[in-house]
């Protein structure tokens, strides 16, 4: 398999686009508007220059890598030689079933169909389709030339063959692939989300304050970052839906989103990208400063 179209070219899409076409991999980036495009570009090619600065890449590389990219605004006109599709829009499961069903229309009969949702059912995503044995989930973590870790997560009628082409894919990608069951939240957000929705209670109970609670994490479990900090870097909004995809798969009260989850982002508090969540992010601040740094990690 060397030809890899991505569907979103937003933080996890550019991402991800930049770590197959880096391996070698001929990729075709897709969004709805070319300026979109453009700024996905313009990031990829700024972590490549990190890469070439810290020594990492070579300038011939990074042209390399940049050479192997193609972008295109019709879904259609970007799969017609597809061995395999990422999915990395945003996570919304009226989205992600629209966006399956018409790549089921539209793909090669061989072509494997991914999904990079980190909580939406890979089953359910499938159903919609007519070669449920040909779809898959590929959760990479964020940021994603960086981190090693791709969560496989194998659907409900997902076929042996198709799970052993993505493991070794991912391995080929210099990750490391962990073959997971199809269940809300996979492992990572299993864990993790619940986790910070304690942190958010904790807070909204009166138990400590946003700083407390993260340096008890940071300090006292050898976390790098406090969760209240991570929920903030991840988007409020995000933890809320996957918090709500838990609740509705498990049927468990345990999973309900605090109801300080739910008013921040009602209020448009979502973190990081927002300027606002449980820390404030303002040009120059140090809590700005401090996210930014996670999430380039090992790129600057």
């Amino acid at each position: 398999m060397k030809n890899i179209t991505v569907i979103g070219s937003g933080t996890m899409g550019n991402g991800i686009a930049h770590v197959f076409a880096q391996c070698g991999f001929n990729v075709h980036l897709v969004d709805i508007s070319q300026p979109a495009l453009d700024k996905a570009l313009a990031t990829i090619e700024k972590n490549l220059d990190r890469q070439v600065a810290k020594g990492s890449l070579t300038e011939d590389d990074k042209a390399k890598t940049l050479s192997n990219i193609k972008t295109f605004t019709k879904v259609e006109e970007a799969v017609t030689s597809a061995d395999l599709v990422v999915e990395a829009a945003t996570e919304n499961v009226d989205l992600k079933l629209k966006i399956f069903k018409q790549l089921d229309e539209v793909c090669p009969v061989n072509t494997i169909l991914a999904s990079n949702t980190s909580s939406i059912s890979i089953t359910t995503i499938a159903a919609v389709t007519k070669r449920a044995d040909k779809v898959i989930g590929m959760h990479f973590m964020n940021p994603v030339p960086v981190m090693k870790l791709v969560e496989v997560i194998r659907g409900y009628s997902t076929s042996d063959d198709v799970t052993n082409k993505i493991m070794e894919m991912s391995k080929s990608l210099g990750k490391i692939p962990v073959e997971v069951n199809d269940y809300p939240g996979f492992v990572a957000n299993k864990i993790l989300m619940p986790m910070i929705n304690e942190a958010i209670i904790t807070l909204y109970e009166g138990v400590a304050g946003v700083n407390e609670i993260d340096t008890v994490m940071k300090l006292g479990m050898a976390h790098p970052m406090g969760p209240l900090q991570l929920a903030d870097f991840i988007g409020l909004d995000v933890c809320l839906n996957i918090m709500r995809v838990l609740q509705d798969g498990f049927g468990n009260p345990k999973y309900a989103p605090c109801p300080l989850l739910v008013n921040m982002v009602t209020a448009g508090h979502l973190g990081v990208k927002s300027g606002k969540g449980f820390y404030e992010y303002t040009a120059g601040s140090k809590d700005l400063v401090l996210a930014e740094r996670f999430r380039k990690k090992e790129m600057v």
